[in-house]
């Protein structure tokens, strides 16, 4: 089993009605972090959008509790650092399949969906605090699914929650001492390096309105770079479909 990152915490729990739930209550109660929280089962986990998400038996369902000391706008590129993480675990665990990452915060095997995060933030009286919920399909992959999905099971043996989840934590902590020490642009890089889609036509769905152009790539914040038709615009926030 991989050693545990220094200076972490970790809690379990057999069931939470989310992580990031329970990560925002240890928060308020004056958890100072960083803190990895797990549990076997979530009965109102969440994805993006308020979507629910589904943690089938054998999938991983974390939370990792920090405090940043940056902006609000500035913790957000840790979705970055997560999307990388989880890139590195997947590919521990199933070297043959085709990782990819894809804006803004999902990670692909052979381009189907393997795994979702979701960042939620707060302030108390210590200041801010940042809740880097992941959740991977290791066991299982829901059906149904707007985006196919698929889970490490279908690549290679399934690895135990505990084995994902402690190599997670070793590789979010490289990136996040990588996001502290370099800023964004050493994030930047690294997801570029394994974007998937990169310069071909997409389709993005915004809040408003849905555009079509070229994946350029993703500028110094994090925004989306669509070419369309010559003229690059830089997204922020929205869904990509390939």
């Amino acid at each position: 089993m991989t050693n545990w990152p220094q200076g972490y915490g970790l809690v379990r729990h057999a069931e939470l009605d989310s992580t990031n739930s329970e990560a925002r209550r240890l928060a308020e109660a004056g958890e100072a972090g960083p803190i990895w929280i797990i549990a076997e089962k979530q009965n109102a986990g969440r994805g993006r959008r308020g979507r629910s998400w589904e943690t089938l038996s054998g999938n991983l369902a974390a939370t990792l509790l920090v405090r940043p000391k940056a902006s609000r706008e500035a913790v957000g590129q840790l979705s970055f650092a997560a999307a990388l993480a989880v890139a590195d675990v997947a590919a521990h665990f199933a070297p043959a399949a085709a990782i990819t990452v894809k804006w803004p915060n999902d990670v692909l095997a052979d381009g189907r969906k393997l795994a979702g995060i979701l960042l939620e933030s707060g302030t108390d009286s210590q200041g801010g605090w940042l809740a880097v919920g992941i959740g991977i399909n290791l066991a299982a992959a829901p059906e149904g699914t707007e985006f196919p999905a698929t889970a490490l099971a279908e690549f290679a043996g399934a690895p135990s929650p505990d084995d994902a989840l402690a190599l997670l934590a070793v590789r979010f902590a490289h990136w996040y001492d990588a996001w502290m020490s370099g800023g964004f642009e050493t994030l930047r890089a690294a997801w570029l390096a394994r974007a998937g889609g990169l310069g071909l036509l997409i389709r993005a769905r915004l809040p408003h309105e849905t555009r079509h152009g070229v994946f350029e790539g993703i500028d110094s914040t994090g925004a989306l770079l669509l070419n369309e038709q010559g003229r690059i615009h830089a997204i922020a926030a929205g869904e990509v479909f390939f």
